[in-house]
């Protein structure tokens, strides 16, 4: 029987380190490896693409531009917002994160950058955007993604930093996850 190779709805288990700038910034083993849903845009794109084809003990190397991985640094997402704007302004520290409301509601991340007497200037940009990424990959193992893991669109092994913008369905809840820095 021929070893399955990954391809899209695979649920595949990674251990691997990343590199910036030749620096260790996070690392998966494989006794705790990382899984993600193949083909469901889980992980960086140039990490999917180099994976796809792999085989369970395949072990690479793979050196991520900016644009395979989370893009370039854009001047355009940092802004200056009135401190009076911010709930809890006087709390903030330089390179905090926050999370920010649009006035549509919609919640986005950004890392706080510098704090003035009126102002709070806020970069949107993806912590490692702008970066090249470089990952020594191992697949650990590969299995079929289940009917609801599909339906889902992500690995249900796969743990976020808030389940509750990711589970917005009544079978899953928080005390059934832990926290984890998962990258």
């Amino acid at each position: 029987m021929a070893q399955q190779q990954i391809t899209d709805g695979m649920v595949v288990s990674l251990a691997y380190r990343l590199f910036v700038d030749g620096k260790e910034i996070a690392r998966m083993e494989s006794t705790d490896p990382m899984e993600y849903l193949h083909g469901a845009q889980n992980i960086v794109p140039g990490l999917e693409t180099a994976l796809e084809g792999k085989k369970v003990g395949d072990k690479f190397s793979v050196t991520l531009q900016p644009e395979e991985a989370y893009g370039e640094y854009d001047d355009e997402d940092i802004e200056t917002i009135d401190r009076s704007d911010i709930p809890d302004a006087d709390q903030l520290e330089v390179g905090m994160v926050v999370e920010v409301e649009d006035p549509d509601g919609y919640a986005y991340m950004a890392h706080v950058k510098e704090i003035n007497p009126d102002t709070v200037v806020l970069d949107f940009n993806p912590p490692l955007a702008g970066k090249v990424l470089t990952y020594e990959v191992e697949v650990v193992s590969l299995r079929d993604a289940d009917e609801e893991e599909l339906a889902h669109g992500h690995a249900h092994g796969m743990m976020f930093e808030d389940e509750d913008d990711m589970y917005d369905d009544e079978d899953y809840d928080d005390e059934d996850y832990e926290d984890d820095e998962r990258a």
